[in-house]
């Protein structure tokens, strides 16, 4: 297109833009253009985290060393802290408040020190997760990757982390008069729930605590009222033999106590069925699965969010 001017010479002007009065969306449909770090469908969302696999135990296994990596005793601070907040809690809920009342000493200890071990487990793993997103916020805004990778690799570290220590609980158990036998390989399966419970709930907090970052500050406040109405340091049934049944079925019932009482079950001897919960394996499949498959869908739905803003 031309036009002359008033020079009388011949002024050559742009013809119009075949994209002049499209809206961003029309750009993006007609060039074949999608969002950055836009949420994929459910099952492609899985098949990316599991193509990530190798990626995701690389990172616990690397988070588990350094954890430590600054102390004198490395690695032997995953036994030596709950250790110690074991022998805390047995000097005043054991000795001074005679919480093991119906139980003897050889039953207790390894029910106290159990119910530690088990229940720290979920506590790592739920104060992992909140920060899983807010404390790696560098790595989510470098790469792209399935953002549950995080959460998910947190609670693997977690469970490592256990493992390790179910050494120095096999020797406090078998110390006070419990021996290995068959039962002692019902520990795969409960821990297995409890693993899938975590990351679940891993999950959960993570979202949570991406949007939220205080919440890391208020999160212990919360698990240490969990712990208290576990059962960590006493029986249940025994504590609230004279308080209406309903009240100790809520708490028998609850996630953290089902999960610490099937490892007591499985490792003390004169811990039987008889301090379980009725459907204490149905119970625990369903808490795991019920977490584990809404805490990741609802994880997923926040995919696009984070690390932005």
């Amino acid at each position: 297109m031309s036009e002359t001017t008033h020079d009388g010479q011949v002024a050559v002007t742009a013809p119009p833009s075949p994209d002049e009065g499209l809206t961003a969306a029309d750009l993006a449909a007609k060039y074949g253009l999608s969002v950055s770090g836009a949420r994929p469908s459910l099952v492609e969302y899985v098949r990316q985290l599991w193509d990530r696999r190798h990626f995701i135990l690389a990172f616990s296994r690397a988070k588990l060393t350094a954890q430590y990596s600054q102390a004198k005793l490395g690695q032997l601070w995953q036994v030596v802290t709950p250790l110690l907040n074991a022998a805390v809690y047995f000097f005043i809920f054991g000795v001074i408040l005679e919480a093991d009342r119906g139980m003897s000493r050889e039953v207790y200890i390894p029910f106290l020190v159990t119910g530690v071990f088990v229940f720290t487990f979920t506590q790592s793993s739920v104060m992992a997760g909140v920060r899983a997103i807010s404390g790696n916020l560098g790595l989510v805004r470098a790469l792209h990757f399935p953002r549950a990778a995080l959460p998910v690799s947190f609670a693997l570290q977690q469970l490592q982390q256990l493992l390790f220590s179910m050494i120095v609980l096999f020797a406090v158990t078998v110390a006070f008069g419990s021996i290995p036998d068959l039962s002692w390989l019902l520990i795969v399966p409960a821990l297995g729930l409890q693993f899938c419970f975590n990351t679940g709930l891993a999950l959960i907090m993570a979202r949570a605590g991406a949007k939220t970052p205080d919440l890391a500050q208020l999160m212990p406040f919360v698990m240490r009222t969990w712990m208290y109405a576990s059962g960590v340091m006493y029986s249940i049934p025994i504590m609230l033999a004279d308080k209406p049944q309903w009240i100790a079925d809520v708490l028998q019932w609850n996630p953290a106590a089902i999960y610490m009482d099937l490892v007591r079950f499985a490792l003390i001897d004169d811990y039987g069925s008889e301090w379980l919960p009725n459907h204490v394996w149905a119970a625990a499949a369903g808490w795991a699965l019920l977490f584990l498959v809404g805490g990741f869908v609802y994880f997923w739905k926040a995919e696009e969010r984070y690390g932005r803003g």
